[in-house]
């Protein structure tokens, strides 16, 4: 009886300390979410003012799709771009936003760790896909002011379609790879994520393993995605400010310079803000900065695609007006 009381105890201890640690943890199966939590009854004014941009956003983007949709004469591979962006834009919101809202005004802030994965899966998908088609807009600024002669070759229809299905593809999976390789990591016993949504960052850093390998190769996705991109847009616009400098009319280079504002725009506030998030050592992350940013590419971004384009853009301003006179003279 003595020897059998004995047996588990000698077993155990030839057991490896890193199997009796791994036994001795909890691996978690959900996150939560502090969000703006911090923030006490400021929540309530919070949810108010993101429903109101929520819903800004929303009928923006569906005024640039229907106006762009419905007007033959934005038939154009520039509006059809736009309006694929305006498309991303419009679920790239969807998957964070709906869930913040509710986070607001709930106590359980609760998230599986799948829906997690997910979350982060789409939100990434969309973001990358975002970013690659500011890269195909600026080359179709590109060829439109610079070879105008072979803008209809270089711009078909057949290549229009082949770069947006490219800037899915790849946006989606860039966004497969990081994550495979953030939830490829375990996590133990830590779980509270410290942002509104499961983003890179606050996730990676719960995890209860070394990171390092992990980081770097994000971080050379992100420079893929982000750097190469906006490098292409920046050689694309020093070309086309080269070739504007030669018009000599100076209504000719507004024109062609009012045809790049609204893009321009744009791109500086997405790849500013994405740059200052994704393009640095997780161990540098401030919680409280962050979250700040982060509003910024994730609300202010989208809403500012449709007020950009439709405030600055004529073709666009004009084709608005016809649709609504159209409404009112069906109503009469």
């Amino acid at each position: 009886m003595e020897e059998a009381d004995h047996e588990p105890v000698s077993v155990r201890s030839h057991q490896k300390p890193e199997k009796i640690l791994a036994e001795n943890l909890t691996m978690v199966t959900e996150f939560l979410l502090l969000g703006f939590s911090s923030l006490g009854e400021i929540q309530l004014a919070l949810f108010v003012v993101f429903l109101i941009l929520y819903l800004l956003i929303l009928s923006g983007n569906a005024t640039i799709i229907s106006v762009i949709h419905l007007d033959q004469s934005l038939h154009t591979p520039m509006y059809f771009f736009l309006g694929i962006l305006s498309t991303s834009e419009t679920f790239y919101t969807f998957v964070i936003l709906p869930k913040m809202l509710v986070n607001l005004l709930s106590v359980a802030r609760t998230i599986s760790l799948i829906c997690c994965a997910i979350q982060m899966f789409f939100f990434l998908g969309f973001a990358i896909t975002n970013c690659l088609l500011l890269g195909v807009m600026g080359y179709d600024r590109y060829a439109a002011i610079c070879h105008p002669l072979h803008y209809p070759l270089l711009m078909s229809w057949q290549v229009c379609g082949k770069l947006a299905a490219a800037c899915g593809m790849g946006g989606f999976l860039a966004s497969l790879t990081v994550v495979n390789l953030v939830f490829s990591l375990p996590f133990c016993s830590a779980n509270k994520v410290n942002h509104y949504f499961c983003d890179i960052s606050p996730v990676i850093r719960l995890a209860c393993t070394n990171t390092d390998v992990h980081e770097f190769v994000i971080f050379i996705c992100g420079v893929c995605v982000l750097v190469v991109p906006f490098f292409f847009i920046c050689v694309s616009y020093l070309c086309i400010l080269r070739t504007i400098l030669k018009i000599p009319s100076a209504e000719g280079k507004r024109k062609a310079f009012s045809t790049c504002a609204s893009h321009l725009t744009v791109v500086v506030v997405h790849y500013g803000c994405a740059s200052f998030i994704y393009l640095r050592p997780t161990a540098n992350y401030v919680s409280n900065k962050d979250r700040l940013v982060t509003v910024t590419y994730t609300i202010v971004t989208p809403l500012l695609n449709p007020m950009v384009y439709s405030l600055r853009n004529k073709d666009v301003q004009l084709a608005i007006q016809k649709m609504l006179g159209k409404k009112g003279s069906l109503k009469l």
